[in-house]
């Protein structure tokens, strides 16, 4: 495997990594989505196919923190309607990257990224314009109103990006929020799909190569980073309103889309 030991980085590239091993840390914790960010900034610095096994153990160590924070938060129904079709997407995402090069990948999750954004804002628009008589509508009976077409084909889609490129955490943001979850539901779901997710996933990227022991001591000396962003990512939820929390997700989600199209 291309891949990097810690001593091959410069300074700037090894503060470019602990950067987005913190914004990791944030994004489990307060805006989901954001670490896409990090994602366009380790695919910069490391070889493209190489980073997703660097980057994988480190989303693991922000869903360890996020379900900690988030536990009692998760709606376990929505995660065992979503499980098949990840993982029949991780399948035909490892599949996808047997064959696929950077280029077709980046662009790939980029476009479907763009979609399932463009998709999310219009139906939050279609949802305002509706006139509800109780506006404290749980989060667990919008999910069971999302229907199992929709589930399986986030979850497909979910799959398929988090294996090719580690960016599924915008697909099922967007999936989270046309379900209706508010900011504790959404955080608490999305902590145990992801670690049940990027853990399954591990036999997978260890098969194709992408994680061995360089890449391991690297994630080593990132670790530390993901902590205080899970700290601060905690502090800060509690402080961002709903609606403002829904647009920071849609616009980590574009902007991340953005990132892998001009990669």
């Amino acid at each position: 495997m291309d891949t990097m030991t810690l001593w091959h980085l410069t300074g700037w590239e090894f503060a470019a990594l602990a950067f987005a091993a913190f914004l990791v840390g944030f994004s489990k914790t307060a805006v989901s989505g954001a670490n896409t960010v990090s994602l366009a900034i380790f695919a910069a610095v490391l070889p493209a196919r190489a980073s997703t096994g660097i980057l994988l153990p480190v989303l693991i160590a922000g869903d360890i923190l996020a379900v900690l924070t988030y536990r009692r938060h998760a709606h376990w129904p929505t995660l065992w309607r979503l499980f098949p079709a990840v993982g029949a997407g991780v399948v035909v995402g490892t599949l996808f990257l047997v064959w696929a090069d950077d280029a077709i990948v980046r662009t790939s999750i980029g476009v479907i990224l763009l979609l399932m954004a463009g998709v999310t804002v219009w139906r939050r628009r279609q949802a305002d314009a509706d006139v509800r008589s109780d506006a404290d509508v749980r989060a667990e009976a919008s999910a069971a109103r999302a229907g199992r077409v929709k589930a399986r084909s986030y979850g497909v889609l979910g799959g398929f990006t988090t294996m090719v490129a580690n960016a599924g955490g915008p697909v099922m943001s967007m999936y989270l929020l046309s379900a209706g979850f508010r900011k504790l539901g959404f955080l608490g779901t999305s902590a145990f799909f992801f670690l049940i997710v990027n853990v399954s996933k591990l036999p997978f990227s260890a098969g194709l190569g992408l994680i061995d022991g360089r890449s391991l001591l690297l994630d080593a000396a990132l670790l530390v980073f993901v902590v205080p962003g899970a700290f601060i990512g905690t502090w800060a939820v509690s402080r961002i309103n709903q609606r403002l929390f829904e647009r920071l997700v849609i616009a980590a989600t574009v902007v991340g889309g953005l990132q892998l199209l001009v990669a």
